[in-house]
């Protein structure tokens, strides 16, 4: 049995729902929104590798290091973006979340901010996670900031760590959040939501 199975979480006009290949279409469409696969401290598909990028992480399912996830709009279907589970260390009730990018017309919003709820309350509270990491570019500020206002703690860098899609090397910075600091990061993510045009968290 894989540690994370299967499952389609949803909240406030948002699932989360496995990947699949049949996601392909409206996965090109919400990078076309924006053209994101241009910014280069992203994972975003190019228009013509969309199929292999789904086929990647299915192929990463079936080894148990990533369980990605269609983010869409509930009442419509839409293909919002992408976001995952990777990283999946089950002997230490371990998981990082990533891989995560939203079409341009639903970033700064509640989708992202949900999206993190979701996956969070999942993580420890049905997969009784112990940690929860992630790990961003040491260029992308935005992501660096979002996640330091969730209250993840900064662990450190790892220097010369991974290739950017433009070939360049990249040093990654890593943070994590731990179960018992859970409680209060999910009562401030329900206070954001809650609040009237609550700002979104970006992150990886």
């Amino acid at each position: 049995m894989a540690f994370v199975e299967p499952v389609t979480l949803a909240a406030r006009g948002i699932e989360l729902v496995p990947l699949a290949l049949s996601h392909e279409g409206g996965l090109r469409a919400a990078a076309a929104d924006g053209e994101l696969w241009k910014i280069r401290v992203t994972s975003v598909p190019e228009p013509g590798q969309t199929s292999s990028y789904i086929e990647n992480a299915l192929a990463m399912r079936e080894s148990g290091s990533r369980f990605a996830f269609a983010v869409l709009e509930t009442e419509t279907a839409k293909v919002l973006g992408c976001t995952s589970y990777h990283d999946i260390v089950p002997a230490l009730k371990r998981v990082e979340i990533g891989w995560t990018w939203y079409a341009k017309s639903s970033q700064r919003s509640h989708v992202n901010t949900t999206a993190k709820l979701l996956l969070l309350t999942h993580a420890f509270e049905t997969l009784d996670c112990q940690v929860v990491g992630w790990r961003t570019d040491n260029f992308n500020f935005e992501s660096q900031a979002a996640i330091e206002r969730l209250g993840a703690k900064k662990d450190g860098v790892l220097r010369g760590h991974a290739l950017r899609r433009d070939g360049t090397i990249r040093d990654t910075v890593m943070y994590s959040l731990r179960s018992g600091e859970w409680p209060e990061v999910k009562a401030q993510l329900l206070y954001l939501l809650d609040k009237p045009r609550s700002p979104t968290l970006y992150m990886p």
